[in-house]
């Protein structure tokens, strides 16, 4: 089963936001390389939720993609943020999926924490300059994560 990497603001959604909802639909995913690795998930397929552009970025809990990839409702929405006046309901180049609340970690784990793993050297998170939102994780970067809860 792959794994998976997802970025929100937790001011727009967060891990205690989702464990709220229990479920919710992931959009707004507007760079072409992210909307692919969607469109590669697959439902049951687990994800670690990561909390970026906040004081303390880092890992804050799993959650599971609980639908499959479908086009993105956010880029047809006027009033939404993501709107994209180039999409129409027969064209929509973005996608989108539904996610679901598995588990909070007991305390974020820091982004810095996470550069200083030798076993994550290879995950683009870590790198300086990677602002993908969605990545893959290898079956050995999810467990050496896990190992740091």
């Amino acid at each position: 089963m792959p794994y998976w990497l997802m970025k929100s603001e937790p001011d727009e959604l967060s891990i205690h936001d989702l464990q709220r909802l229990g479920q919710t639909c992931w959009d707004g995913v507007r760079n072409y390389q992210a909307r692919n690795f969607m469109r590669n998930m697959q439902a049951g397929d687990l994800l670690f939720f990561y909390h970026s552009s906040c004081p303390q970025p880092g890992i804050a809990g799993i959650a599971r993609v609980a639908r499959t990839a479908y086009p993105d409702p956010a880029a047809l929405d006027p009033a939404s943020p993501y709107f994209d006046t180039k999409a129409s309901a027969t064209k929509n180049p973005w996608s989108a999926v539904d996610v679901e609340f598995v588990e909070t970690f007991k305390q974020l784990i820091p982004l810095a924490e996470l550069k200083a793993q030798s076993a994550l050297l290879e995950l683009p998170l870590v790198h300086k300059g990677s602002r993908l939102s969605v990545m893959p994780v290898s079956a050995e970067e999810w467990a050496a994560v896990l190992a740091m809860r």
